[in-house]
């Protein structure tokens, strides 16, 4: 569920973008290990628990592409895949602390996706992912901030829309999107979508191919 209306064809062709090879490259820990920046990239971010590998793996219709933490929080990579044979970078950035964390919490998130966020100069969008049953925190808040202070052009992605009412997720949709009036560099469409289900996925397939 998007407020932006894509075609048939244009959900196609996403669909057939992600049908396509996708494969894991690499994770770094530092600057020196990221592969070059020669191709467009897209980066999604989350809270730990947000469903973020999920929505990866129901993305590109795998099962096991992005492999969760069994202690959320712990993984500290950025992990790079490849999207149709070099076409684009697709990027895995470490997750930012549970929705009760305080916020500076972010602040240990912060260093090395910052580096990386300002050094990319091929990066189109940060997909930053919000559960639909929490709407947006303050660890959220303070991750907008930092990609706001980066210019690091955003958008925000709703998961788990499955586990709400329907008019609980219009409800989100609205209160998210009067939020990210008051942030610069926010795109001010928000995709709703379920993992499980696959809602809101052909949205943002073409939403990336948009772009790519």
């Amino acid at each position: 569920m998007t407020d932006t209306v894509f075609t048939d064809e244009q959900l196609e062709a996403g669909r057939k973008l992600f049908a396509g090879p996708v494969a894991f490259v690499k994770g770094v820990v530092n600057l020196d290990a990221l592969p070059a920046g020669d191709r467009t990239e897209f980066a999604f971010a989350g809270r730990s628990n947000v469903g973020k590998s999920s929505l990866i793996n129901a993305l590109c219709n795998r099962k096991a592409l992005a492999r969760a933490s069994n202690t959320p929080g712990r993984t500290q990579e950025i992990n790079f895949f490849d999207v149709a044979e070099g076409r684009f970078w697709m990027v895995d950035l470490p997750g930012y602390g549970f929705a009760s964390a305080p916020k500076k919490n972010v602040q240990v998130w912060s260093q090395l996706n910052l580096n990386y966020l300002r050094s990319r100069s091929k990066l189109k969008r940060v997909f930053v992912l919000i559960d639909s049953r929490r709407g947006l925190g303050d660890v959220d808040l303070g991750v907008m901030e930092q990609l706001d202070s980066a210019a690091a052009h955003y958008q925000i992605v709703l998961t788990k829309t499955d586990k709400i009412k329907k008019s609980e997720v219009a409800d989100v949709i609205a209160a998210t999107k009067a939020a990210l009036m008051k942030q610069p560099a926010a795109h001010p469409h928000v995709i709703a979508t379920s993992s499980e289900k696959g809602l809101g996925l052909p949205e943002l397939r073409a939403t990336i191919l948009s772009l790519a």
